[in-house]
């Protein structure tokens, strides 16, 4: 069906503008002012709004087996409270353990997307391991149209890779045009500090950050570089949390290394007394890299508005308080992972832009455009233009809403932005030209998403 969305006022990366947009087979076709439509089509007036390009979350986890339980969501429930939120793509993370067969897992992983995602979706392809098969299986992997890789300096014995396997992942990557994505901290730090943390007695979710501090962040960050300097690959640090940590990669970037750096939500809005609550109150907050001191927001703020953070995303990753509560007796045991999916671009919009952090453009680069530039989306996706897909946003600015578990589509019984004020909602949102939701309720076509095949980009 064609869609006419008139009298927006469109912003992109480099541009606004007051223009209608026309949609026809899931594609922008026209736009212009005062563009005429067939009898046919539907029509959206976009008047005194906002017109974005459908927002991307480039870090999410959906179907997740983890610390002996399973992420909450589906990728039903995962991409409907994505969509109301006005995320019209997300980049799961395929995620087999070291046990695993890699070749197995993301058919698995793409299995569960199949047919039941509202929205887009693409994948990052995790490397837990690097054994005789492995390139061989990657190589499958990238020419089904994964383009991007994914490894863990954490979670030894897990999801961990050592620096032997690190050095072989990311000399395949150059070769194949790859991007990898890195965990950066220290596994056998991590392991260290918490068993001499339980040995203290040191049980709580407080001792959680304690045991993964800075300066072990910091030092993955810049182990990874150092392995990306030494073999020409281009990396991007996932969910970077701490000041120590964006100097490292800031260093790295002054010496020409190919590191891109993302930063999730909870990091910019949260702190470590978040985690530090008693009981389940505070598990409900532990992930990693942990929630941190105050100061460091500060100083993430100010380098997503001068774009040496690139991206936002969330870390999406749903646990229950019945399965926070797996770690009453020690905090190793507490399931990584905070819900963001859904507040992501309403809280990064309130915060960001009317908090006077961000101006509009480095908000839909950092939120959409970016994203879709590093892992070969766009221009399909990540712009409002003739010939993207229709993926869009109409943004109602005088929306005032509180964020509540009680309200929100994600499949988690809390919320970890609870009672925080938005300033700001989609009003439409549509995937590749259907409209999906309207004013906060889904309405659309569950199971329409696809699965999206991107190229190797030779950086």
């Amino acid at each position: 069906m064609a869609l006419l969305i008139r009298n927006g006022d469109v912003v992109n990366v480099g541009s606004r503008v007051q223009t209608d947009i026309y949609v026809e087979n899931e594609t922008i076709t026209r736009m212009g002012p005062n563009l005429q439509a067939p009898p046919h089509a539907e029509i959206i007036d976009a008047a005194d709004k906002l017109v974005f390009p459908g927002f991307i979350d480039p870090h999410v986890h959906i179907y997740l087996p983890f610390m002996a339980t399973f992420a909450k969501d589906t990728h039903e429930t995962g991409s409907i409270a994505a969509l109301v939120g006005g995320t019209t793509t997300y980049i799961e993370m395929c995620c087999p353990s070291r046990n695993d067969d890699a070749l197995e897992g993301y058919q698995l992983w793409k299995s569960k997307a199949e047919g039941h995602s509202a929205c887009d979706y693409a994948f990052h392809m995790s490397v837990t391991k690097f054994v005789a098969e492995t390139e061989s299986q990657l190589r499958k992997i990238v020419a089904d149209g994964t383009a991007s890789f994914k490894i863990f300096l954490a979670y030894k014995n897990f999801f961990g890779v050592d620096d032997g396997e690190m050095y072989q992942t990311l000399e395949l990557a150059k070769r194949l045009g790859v991007i990898v994505t890195a965990h950066c901290e220290n596994a056998e730090l991590v392991a260290r500090l918490q068993q001499k943390l339980l040995a203290e007695g040191k049980i709580g979710p407080e001792w959680h950050e304690p045991s993964r501090p800075e300066s072990v962040e910091a030092e993955g960050t810049g182990r990874f570089a150092t392995f990306l300097e030494n073999t020409g690959a281009t990396g991007y640090v996932v969910h970077l949390s701490c000041e120590k940590a964006l100097q490292a990669a800031g260093a790295a970037k002054s010496r020409g290394v190919r590191m891109h750096v993302e930063s999730v939500l909870p990091h910019f809005l949260l702190d470590k007394s978040y985690a530090e609550r008693p009981g389940v109150e505070g598990m409900k907050h532990v992930m990693s890299p942990p929630l941190r001191a105050k100061h460091n927001q500060a100083a993430l703020w100010t380098a997503l508005e001068q774009g040496s953070i690139d991206t936002v995303g969330t870390d999406h990753c749903p646990f229950d308080a019945e399965q926070k509560l797996l770690g009453k007796d020690s905090f190793v045991n507490i399931p990584n992972g905070i819900p963001g999916i859904e507040d992501r671009v309403n809280l990064l919009y309130t915060m960001g832009v009317k908090g006077g952090r961000l101006d509009l453009d480095r908000f839909v680069d950092s939120a959409s455009t970016r994203a879709a530039k590093l892992f070969g989306l766009f221009p399909r996706k990540g712009a409002i233009a003739v010939g993207s897909d229709a993926d869009i946003v109409v943004y109602d600015t005088n929306y005032r809403g509180t964020i509540s578990a009680k309200t929100h589509h994600v499949n988690n019984d809390y919320s970890g932005f609870e009672g925080m004020p938005v300033e700001g909602r989609p009003s439409v949102v549509t995937v590749r030209g259907k409209v999906q939701v309207r004013d906060g309720q889904f309405v659309g076509e569950r199971g329409r998403g696809k699965m999206l095949k991107r190229e190797p980009t030779h950086f």
